[in-house]
């Protein structure tokens, strides 16, 4: 008669008794403990592999006083490039030893947010890191009482010390475009913006104007769009219609300067033969429109990390502050000296 089978899961103890090992060796091995050496390590594997050996991270919660969960709130449907800044708080967590709890907070009141991020520590979140679209949730974080570790990824800085913020810095990245522009030789160069309610517009319109204004260049010009790739194509036609041209164009993101090169390409105004175009993002696709784009990159990657980073370093005491992650500038064909 074959023998039964215990209907019990395997435990930890199974999989050193298994393996051959101490029951805190099998411990280590799952903990990514590194004094464990790399045949013993293999050997617990192989174990685990062959009893279906699943940790129990609810019994384990319980007996530390842990959940290892982080909270996030998506807060605002205007979020650009959301896939890859959860890749990078996904890859961060996962790294740090922390599970991801989501929810969505798509506006209205204090409350409401708070009771989005109080469902989020009723369910053992340790810290809560909050995506967040600034102007939907600007104001309602200013406000709010940090019950556990916070973060936040937005724009523009919090005014709010108990909670740590990150963000992209949007006015280096202009000062990148214009320095690039500025040193190829060009003097008049446009400025597209996005609306300027936005605060990213706004920061970016302050890095191109006091790179110019370094470079000697009194007044330089805004022409105000939407960050559409329709606003771009609006102005690039105003741009190319002058009697005198700018010798470059600096739009407000990468959308605005694909208007602005179907724009020119009707007006026929050759890029960068007769006017250099740098755009901003580097969104995909952007290095193969024609010319390529020359372009300001931002790491959403690194963004998302880097919340969960400085949440993890909250949550072990460190003090709320705010975080600024340093953009690129990617040449590409769109730009050259100016037009002799």
């Amino acid at each position: 008669m074959a023998e039964r089978r215990s209907a019990r899961p395997p435990s930890m103890v199974d999989v050193a008794r298994e393996a051959g090992v101490a029951h805190v060796t099998v411990s280590r091995v799952l903990n990514g403990h590194p004094s464990v050496r790399p045949e013993t390590r293999d050997r617990v594997v192989a174990a685990i592999e062959r009893l279906g050996y699943r940790r129990n991270d609810l019994a384990r919660s319980l007996k530390s006083g842990r959940s290892m969960t982080i909270g996030l709130v998506i807060a605002g449907s205007e979020l650009f490039e959301l896939p890859r800044t959860l890749l990078g708080v996904e890859k961060a967590a996962q790294q740090a030893g922390y599970w991801v709890n989501m929810s969505s907070w798509q506006g209205g009141g204090t409350d409401q947010l708070a009771a989005t991020v109080d469902r989020l520590t009723s369910q053992a979140a340790e810290g809560i890191a909050i995506i967040a679209d600034r102007p939907v949730v600007a104001s309602a974080l200013e406000r709010m009482v940090a019950r556990v570790p916070m973060t936040v990824v937005t724009s523009g800085n919090l005014m709010n010390p108990a909670i740590g913020s990150v963000e992209l810095d949007q006015e280096l990245g202009a000062r990148l475009a214009t320095r690039h522009l500025l040193e190829l030789g060009h003097r008049d160069i446009v400025h597209l913006t996005g609306r300027l309610t936005a605060f990213d517009a706004r920061a970016r319109v302050e890095g191109w104007r006091a790179k110019m204004r370094e470079a000697g260049v009194s007044e330089p010009e805004v022409l105000e769009g939407d960050f559409s790739a329709a606003s771009g194509y609006r102005l690039g036609r105003e741009v190319a219609r002058r009697k005198r041209r700018p010798t470059a164009v600096f739009a407000g993101n990468d959308q605005m300067a694909m208007g602005v090169l179907a724009a020119f390409a009707e007006e026929g105004v050759a890029v960068p033969g007769d006017v250099s175009l740098v755009g901003f993002d580097d969104i995909m696709g952007s290095e193969y429109l024609v010319p390529s784009l020359t372009t300001v990159r931002q790491d959403f990657v690194a963004l998302g990390r880097t919340s969960i980073d400085v949440l993890v370093g909250l949550m072990a005491g460190a003090r709320p502050r705010h975080h600024l992650i340093a953009p690129t500038l990617v040449v590409r064909r769109s730009s050259a000296p100016p037009p002799r």
